[in-house]
């Protein structure tokens, strides 16, 4: 049978601790255990007793010394990168805790029109992440239509959308989404040198973005796609031609795959988005002002 040695372990109790593993990562990237009392505020003695507790308890040697330098023994580099995650969640929990503390959110609701160019997004996303890692953004990338309704998004604490206000709170311009008008280049308008009228777009099927487009169009055959992406790539294979957003196909026209269209008038269209507020935020915290300036500056 089998008996436990309560001596050497016990259920729920842990050998080592935290503090001790973090000691030792400091101890590797300060290269000295003189270096990581000093930046932990501790004495040089009390660094040492926990690293050599760390090791016996372990019963493996974990660091070395190369001249005057403290490194980690093959071990100890096997160890310490399988507890890094480890030390770093629990520093994101110490974060959090202090968060909670002081009464900062801890989570941001951003609804944002898919039209809105990405590479911005993104970048945006990452900037406010990088100043406030303890608060999580939850986005919900949305493409608005004419039926919509302004209720859909009102647990929202920061929009971007085309419309300037409505009853979930107050907005302001924030920039012109241009689209233009293209086809693949190997379709028969693409082949056109004299300005094209409405007849001549009349013969082939218009790609329309669910339905956005405000501007009312002759009676014609028109296709209409859920997602910016169907309806560029229904564009890519001559499916017919439409107003695309000029930022998310730049690449495409750069290449010469998809081709302007040179039309009697209306070849360019500007679609406005504006940034709002929930109406209730009076006046904002300060992660929805630090969002709402990055926005702003993009």
């Amino acid at each position: 049978m089998f008996e436990s040695n309560s001596s050497n372990f016990s259920m729920g109790m842990h050998k080592t601790t935290l503090e001790q593993w973090s000691l030792l990562e400091q101890v590797v990237t300060l290269g000295s255990f003189a270096r990581a009392a000093e930046a932990t505020h501790r004495s040089q003695s009390s660094v040492s007793y926990n690293l050599t507790l760390l090791q016996e308890r372990l019963g493996v040697p974990l660091l070395k010394q190369e001249g005057r330098r403290a490194v980690l023994t093959p071990a100890g580099e096997l160890l310490l990168g399988q507890v890094k995650p480890l030390l770093k969640a629990f520093s994101w929990v110490e974060t959090r805790a202090v968060t909670l503390r002081d009464g900062m959110r801890t989570r941001l609701d951003l609804v944002v029109d898919s039209i809105f160019p990405r590479k911005r997004l993104f970048a945006i996303l990452r900037q406010f992440q990088q100043r406030y890692p303890q608060t999580q953004i939850r986005l919900t990338e949305v493409l608005e239509n004419a039926a919509q309704e302004p209720t859909t998004h009102s647990d929202a604490d920061v929009m971007v959308l085309t419309r300037r206000q409505d009853i979930t709170g107050r907005g302001e311009w924030l920039m012109n989404i241009d689209f233009i008008a293209v086809a693949h280049r190997e379709h028969p308008l693409s082949q056109q040198t004299t300005p094209l009228n409405d007849d001549a777009l009349a013969s082939w099927p218009l790609i329309r973005i669910a339905e956005r487009d405000s501007v009312r169009q002759p009676e014609r055959e028109a296709w209409t796609f859920s997602t910016i992406d169907a309806a560029i790539e229904a564009v890519m294979y001559q499916v017919g031609y439409g107003w695309l957003p000029e930022e998310r196909i730049q690449p495409l026209l750069d290449r010469g795959e998809l081709v302007p269209l040179q039309l009697h008038h209306g070849a360019r269209r500007a679609t406005p988005l504006h940034l709002i507020v929930k109406r209730d935020m009076a006046p904002p915290d300060e992660q929805v002002t630090a969002l709402l300036a990055l926005f702003s500056h993009a």
